[in-house]
């Protein structure tokens, strides 16, 4: 049974930078995709960004050069740095762990077995 804990999020101004990080338990890295998920107020959720067991990464659309997504084999930890956050990126943000998956897609958020509670990011202007 995986646990995954968000830590990170908080208030930015339109520009900056926050970097969110999950606490993984009950896996390991190496056997499977890890992602992070946003879900803003009234909209679904969206797959925001996903590294696969080997380190291979995927990125929606809109964070393609803006956000990167490591992790870190031995703490068991993965991180999502965010870059020039717009008001768009407002969202509660989680972690998510597709167990025995070896290609994640970033959008495909039905491959996700296990979830964290989330973290809020609120981007003001």
């Amino acid at each position: 049974q995986a646990q995954l804990v968000e830590s990170g999020g908080g208030s930015v101004q339109a520009g900056g930078s926050l970097k969110l990080s999950c606490a993984v338990s009950g896996i390991t890295l190496r056997s499977n995709c890890m992602g992070w998920v946003r879900q803003a107020p009234v909209k679904e959720r969206e797959g925001v960004a996903t590294v696969t067991g080997d380190g291979a990464t995927y990125y929606a659309d809109f964070g393609k050069g803006l956000f990167t997504v490591t992790q870190d084999y031995d703490k068991n930890t993965v991180d999502l740095q965010m870059n020039s956050l717009k008001s768009e990126d407002n969202a509660m943000y989680y972690c998510a762990a597709a167990i025995q998956r070896w290609f994640c897609p970033a959008a495909e958020i039905s491959n996700f077995d296990f979830w964290g509670r989330g973290t809020q990011v609120t981007v003001s202007t």
